[in-house]
């Protein structure tokens, strides 16, 4: 005898997966596996990165091991909400530079049934949670924080450290400009820079 399934499989369900950590700690290629496995699966995949984010390619989000997929690229979070209707799943790159408007964005498409799939960097190079990051996280069903491998100790990296000289929070680069640090190397490069 069966027993019958509590879900209600009438109702659409939607939900936020938010993929957060460094630079060079696997985001963005987190990101690409998720949504070619949704491909894969002949689900309705739409994929967006904010229009800034020109380092690697205009249309493509572009991990650092050149695995790519292709994106829109959008002047605002809003613009997402116009573009991805009528999908199974949305990805959006890079997620910590859109403005604040990309968590009521990310959680309507939820509630309309839509799996959304969001990856950024939590922190900024000072440390500090960096832009909506915080509230995607709060919101989301599922939060994977990634770890890059400390450039200084081989130990777990979670901070962005910034060799390139400025204080401005958005700073596009590579490993020219920022380098992946555990805390203890980060907190003592920080040091050493003042």
């Amino acid at each position: 005898m069966f027993l019958e399934n509590p879900v209600n499989h009438k109702e659409q369900f939607g939900w936020i997966e938010v993929i957060c950590g460094s630079m060079f700690s696997g985001k963005t290629e987190e990101l690409i596996r998720r949504l070619r496995r949704a491909q894969f699966a002949k689900q309705r995949v739409e994929i967006f990165k904010p229009a800034v984010d020109t380092r690697y390619s205009d249309e493509m989000v572009v991990s650092h091991n050149d695995n790519q997929i292709r994106s829109t690229p959008v002047p605002s979070a809003e613009t997402i909400r116009l573009l991805a209707q009528g999908c199974d799943v949305v990805g959006i790159d890079e997620a910590q530079f859109f403005d604040a408007e990309i968590v009521a964005v990310c959680n309507d498409l939820a509630n309309s049934g839509i799996r959304v799939i969001v990856a950024g960097l939590d922190m900024d190079f000072k440390g500090n949670p960096f832009g909506p990051m915080p509230y995607l996280m709060a919101t989301a069903e599922y939060v994977t924080k990634v770890h890059a491998v400390c450039t200084r100790t081989g130990n777990l990296a979670n901070y962005s450290f910034r060799k390139a000289a400025g204080d401005q929070q958005v700073l596009l680069g590579e490993t020219e400009e920022y380098e992946p640090l555990s805390r203890a190397a980060y907190y003592k490069a920080m040091r050493n820079n003042k």
